[in-house]
């Protein structure tokens, strides 16, 4: 059975820390593949965010680790990896779970999951799946707050993505904070 790591990205690669992060990878899993896609996305179109629904269909691994770019990987994978064999999925809470961050989606309280880091079996498909019609479906529009007060994200993938968890009914194994 083949494991891998996936990593996808849209834009300008040079203003991106991928060196950082196959330089973390190496350090830890030299034996580990490590693709990473450029993928097609309109300048500026915050809905980019969404092209990370279609990792499932990008990966060329049986056992898929799927990092941003932005992570720097800490110490050894393989408990993620097993854990993702087991129960198809192995994700993190977001650090700021709260559904209800997405008016247009949930209302009560469901969880969001971060996906920065996502380890996935072809198990999972299922969600995958959900997770691509619902990109193109949902609004995923997200209010935050920062020093200049309330403001509305216009497009996240994390909603989304906890919405086909939660309408799958799909069981993932839930990695503790430090995984994201």
């Amino acid at each position: 059975m083949s494991r891998g790591i996936l990593s996808i990205y849209w834009g300008d690669e040079a203003r991106l820390p991928i060196e950082r992060l196959k330089k973390s990878v190496k350090k830890f899993h030299p034996e580990l593949p490590h693709e990473i896609i450029k993928v097609e996305a309109l300048s500026g179109d915050p809905s980019s965010l969404n092209r990370k629904a279609k990792m499932f269909d990008l990966s060329p691994f049986d056992e898929t680790l799927f990092l941003d770019l932005d992570t720097i990987v800490m110490g050894n994978l393989d408990f993620g990896f097993e854990k993702a064999k087991t129960f198809g999925m192995a994700i993190a809470i977001c650090e700021a779970p709260w559904g209800k961050r997405y008016p247009k989606i949930f209302k009560g309280d469901e969880l969001e999951y971060n996906t920065g880091v996502i380890f996935f079996t072809k198990k999972a498909k299922a969600v995958f799946d959900s997770w691509k019609e619902l990109v193109e479906t949902v609004d995923s529009s997200i209010v935050g707050v920062n020093d200049q007060g309330i403001y509305t994200m216009p497009a996240n993938d994390q909603g989304s993505f906890a919405l086909a968890i939660d309408s799958t009914g799909f069981n993932p194994f839930v990695l503790s904070l430090n995984w994201n």
